[in-house]
């Protein structure tokens, strides 16, 4: 369960993705927590652009692994699949998923695979 200390971080957050919205060549346009407003805005190269605000250091293999099952997953389902489910299917094992996505998996895992942020607050999950 997240503590008031995890306060500063979130603004921390914001303060990166305020920084990045000042680019807007770059980035397309984004709500005030980093999620992109426009599905069909997402690419590559725009989750590589977000990437430093949500996770530390580079995206891996096994970060793409993430983002692209979760895009499969919402373009078939039109939702999010629990992280269970995610881990099960990708191979990758929760603790993993946390050191992949340290501060919540299942919505750093979205903002980066462009998923809108309604569908998450649609779907009650475990803050992991």
């Amino acid at each position: 369960m997240r503590t008031t200390n995890d306060q500063p971080d979130m603004q921390e957050r914001r303060k990166k993705m305020q920084a990045i919205e000042d680019r807007p060549s770059l980035l397309p346009e984004t709500d005030e927590d980093g999620f992109l407003k426009k599905e069909g805005s997402w690419t590559k190269d725009v989750a590589q652009l977000m990437a430093p605000n949500v996770v530390h250091g580079d995206l891996t293999e096994d970060h793409w692994k993430v983002i692209n099952y979760m895009r499969h997953y919402y373009s078939e389902f039109r939702t999010i699949p629990p992280v269970r489910k995610l881990s099960r299917d990708t191979g990758i094992s929760l603790r993993e998923l946390k050191e992949l996505f340290p501060d919540r998996v299942t919505k750093d895992a979205c903002r980066l695979a462009g998923i809108p942020q309604r569908v998450i607050s649609a779907f009650h999950y475990t803050p992991y």
